[in-house]
């Protein structure tokens, strides 16, 4: 086994996991973050290399700690699932995030989002989608080139990379994954897990009551057999043939 050693210099780089701002200005942009991340992961849940993560620094240039991100959600085709205090580029085979999402809060300013979005455009991501819940616009963008360009027509288009359609409704955004499932929230799912579950214990309860009938049914019908043998057998031992009576 080989041992990389590292200059002094780059020893002593601290990439910090946190960049001191929160992760949300109020509860509906946390809920679209997580409702976005939550959704996403479960998308590719069984694709060991696409890593989702929410509210993750990611540092694109080594030994350069002040240079990073955090967006709101991202996605990265090419990597493994796992935990990570930061995504640090060079440790990920150099791939960047190629999917990010923002929400807009009231706390953003433009300045700051024109710098996250020459950020994005920089450092390769390829599809860039910015949601503001309170006027319920979404603004998309796609890479061409070494630029990300604006996506013309949002409402209704399809995420490249994730096949997630997006539809813009009076109450807001709605995402709907390659199958056409709408994305839910985990509360939503759990009903809709309760309700698979409630509808699948009725079948059993109506399956176990058709059996018992059947059950009943046989027994019924085995009841009436024996009755019918005693008669007849109470018959011959009259002299008279059941035969001859029908």
């Amino acid at each position: 086994m080989v041992t990389q050693l590292q200059s002094p210099d780059q020893q002593n780089i601290v990439y910090p996991d946190d960049n001191g701002e929160p992760m949300s200005d109020n509860t509906e942009q946390f809920r679209l973050i997580v409702w976005i991340k939550e959704n996403s992961e479960l998308l590719f849940a069984n694709d060991p290399n696409v890593f989702v993560a929410g509210d993750l620094l990611w540092y694109p240039v080594e030994r350069n700690n002040k240079l990073c991100q955090a967006p709101d959600v991202m996605v990265v085709f090419g990597r493994p699932k796992g935990y990570r205090g930061s995504y640090q580029q060079w440790n990920e085979d150099n791939i960047p995030p190629q999917v990010v999402f923002e929400i807009w809060s009231p706390g953003n300013r433009p300045a700051p989002m024109i710098q996250k979005f020459k950020f994005y455009e920089r450092y390769g991501v390829e599809e860039y989608y910015l949601y503001d819940p309170q006027t319920l616009e979404l603004t998309g963008w796609q890479r061409v080139e070494e630029e990300l360009e604006a996506i013309e027509q949002i409402d209704g288009w399809i995420s490249p990379r994730l096949g997630v359609r997006f539809q813009l409704s009076e109450t807001g955004l709605e995402m709907f994954g390659p199958n056409g499932e709408a994305f839910m929230s985990f509360v939503e799912l759990a009903q809709l897990r309760r309700q698979a579950e409630a509808q699948a214990t009725e079948a059993e309860q109506l399956r176990q009551q058709a059996e018992e009938r059947a059950t009943e049914a046989e027994t019924l019908l085995e009841q009436e057999r024996s009755r019918s043998q005693a008669l007849e057998a109470q018959l011959r031992a009259m002299g008279i043939d059941p035969n001859q009576l029908q």
